[in-house]
């Protein structure tokens, strides 16, 4: 039987640094992904995402080798905890961006192994922070924001 592997995030403008992570985490075994809510994105960043959880969740679910993604129904930076607990992986895995001591307790306490992976660089040209005040840049029209005459 497949391991179980959980990994979370927001995964905003998805990039290749994020299918980068998402196949690598794969290679663990069944690979479940919890997606932040653009509630929780906005109570961590202070600001909505540029994709809605519905578009975040239907681009994760096409990247090859994830077996099941869904929205996380808690929030903060632990906002999984609940369907970690009920899906009972038998590891987590975090890229170095995301490895905070509350994630590795959580998983110490629940019997999981947990895994930081290396962050591949060169997979992405932009990070989406980048790419966010770039786009934050355009006009407004351009951007989406309003409506043509």
């Amino acid at each position: 039987m497949p391991r179980k592997v959980f990994v979370s995030g927001c995964f905003d403008l998805l990039h290749s640094g994020h299918v980068a992570f998402l196949q690598e985490a794969a290679t663990y075994g069944d690979l479940y992904v919890a997606l932040g809510s653009d509630a929780t994105v906005y109570g961590l960043k202070g600001r909505l995402p540029i994709n809605n959880q519905d578009e975040r969740l239907y681009m994760v679910q096409a990247v090859s080798g994830v077996k099941v993604a869904f929205v996380s129904s808690g929030s903060g930076m632990l906002d999984f905890a609940a369907e970690l607990r009920q899906i009972k992986p038998d590891v987590f895995i975090v890229n170095a961006d995301g490895n905070i001591p509350q994630k590795e307790a959580l998983c110490r306490g629940e019997g999981i192994e947990y895994h930081v992976l290396q962050r591949q660089w060169g997979t992405a040209l932009l990070c989406p922070a980048t790419i966010l005040a770039l786009v934050l840049q355009l006009p407004p029209i351009i951007r989406g924001v309003g409506r043509l005459p």
